[in-house]
């Protein structure tokens, strides 16, 4: 089910957060950086989260407005502050986060209003650090229940520090149609459970293990390998005349890869599209860059197919 404008709705569910970068603060937090690509590329994108009863939450509130962002289910805590990561860039542009504990999205909670945008989300982006705190892991298991059978489920892993652990990793594993992990992820996965091999081995394993329909394993400047039930699809990336940051890069590769599914495209289109996207967002400052008007064409062009998850 769309929108009324035909737009598939696609949730970024989790952390919301200023990153503190070098070159100034910009908008973070993978499932707010995730909708804003979805957005740009023809979707509608929506931002569940929290955000603190000050000035600085008031302005994510405006950031999300100037993106185009459907921010009504990002709730104001009156106790806790908005989240700020500092970003450490270092060679290649490659960050390296301090994340702030008892922030106002480790308070996220579960309402009608959003049991109501479960029903007719056609895919959700949800990962292990949004779920650090107690009351936000329950509000997404809760969301992850209400959506119906057809939404497409992708688990955007995304460790950091020590944010996760083995049986919150094995929960969402059991409820995602989608893994998308890096290189140096996968083997701290595959460690957890015994699961023997490495690269492309190690996903095939990884798939037998859990009912996933979909591993889209990336490598940083090596592109990507999206690794399905009977097809599989790699690619080697588009090279970056200059890295401003990877930050936001790896979002926007899953924004792609999420839409791309739902129109119906084949592997392989999907992994060029999106490894371009998330090689343009490099060559960017932040997370949330203009987004070339060609990346969502990429997607029109596939609009007449119907909006739905592939096996």
């Amino acid at each position: 089910m769309s929108n009324q404008k035909g737009r598939p709705v696609i949730v970024g569910i989790g952390e919301i957060l200023w990153d503190l970068l070098p070159a100034g603060k910009q908008l973070g937090g993978a499932p707010a950086n995730f909708a804003y690509h979805a957005t740009a590329l023809g979707a509608a994108g929506t931002v569940v989260s929290r955000v603190g009863n000050g000035d600085s939450g008031q302005q994510i509130l405006a950031r999300l407005d100037s993106l185009g962002l459907d921010r009504r289910y990002v709730s104001v805590d009156p106790v806790h502050p908005t989240s700020t990561v500092e970003v450490r860039l270092a060679a290649g542009g490659v960050p390296d986060y301090v994340i702030h504990e008892n922030v106002a999205w480790d308070f996220l909670s579960f309402t009608p209003e959003l049991a109501e945008l479960a029903s007719h989300a056609d895919a959700v982006c949800f990962g292990t650090l949004g779920q650090r705190g107690a009351a936000s892991r329950r509000a997404i298991g809760k969301f992850l229940a209400a959506l119906r059978p057809q939404c497409l489920r992708v688990f955007d892993i995304n460790l950091r520090q020590n944010y996760y652990d083995r049986a919150l990793v094995h929960e969402m594993l059991m409820r995602s149609d989608v893994l998308k992990l890096n290189d140096a992820e996968l083997p701290v996965v595959t460690g957890m459970f015994g699961i023997l091999g490495q690269g492309s081995e190690a996903v095939r394993n990884l798939m037998s293990r859990y009912p996933l329909k979909l591993v889209a394993l990336t490598r940083g400047p090596g592109g990507a390998r999206l690794q399905g039930i009977g097809e599989s699809a790699s690619h080697p990336g588009f090279p970056i005349p200059e890295t401003a940051d990877t930050v936001g890069a790896g979002d926007a590769f899953t924004a792609a890869l999420a839409l791309g599914l739902l129109r119906g495209m084949p592997l392989q289109q999907i992994n060029a599209i999106a490894n371009r996207l998330a090689s343009y967002v490099c060559s960017q400052h932040g997370a949330t860059p203009p987004i070339p008007a060609e990346f969502r064409e990429a997607f029109r062009e596939n609009s007449d197919v119907d909006s739905g998850r592939t096996d």
